[in-house]
């Protein structure tokens, strides 16, 4: 951190990025990483390959399915309606790929916060 970062606090002290992949990077610099390598796992070894290729970051973040609030995704329908209802732009279920700018529009949906009581 620069001098001037390290005299902020709190909440604007937290939100100073750590590294290129910020999602990962504790505010101590550190990171949970777990690792695949292509001999156990060559499937998912070649999607974060991929990946890579594509982006220069080998890394995917792992982190549960669901929004604050709501259970977790357990079928292909909460899948897509956790989808639909958040801003995530891509939905990757088996070989499917979906892109949210390709779907209609939920019909007669209410909006997720209002179902779920925050934790």
């Amino acid at each position: 951190m620069t001098a001037e970062q390290n005299d902020l606090f709190g909440i604007d002290k937290l939100n100073v990025p750590r590294s290129d992949v910020p999602a990962i990077t504790h505010i101590d610099y550190s990171a949970r990483v777990q690792t695949v390598d292509g001999e156990h796992q060559p499937g998912y070894y070649d999607v974060i390959r991929s990946f890579q290729e594509k982006t220069g970051y080998g890394v995917i973040v792992n982190t549960s399915f669901n929004v604050r609030g709501e259970p977790i995704v357990c079928t292909p329908q909460d899948a897509y309606l956790c989808f639909m209802r958040t801003e995530m732009d891509v939905l990757v279920l088996e070989n499917l790929v979906l892109y949210k700018d390709e779907q209609p529009p939920l019909k007669n949906d209410q909006d997720w916060r209002e179902l779920y009581e925050l934790d």
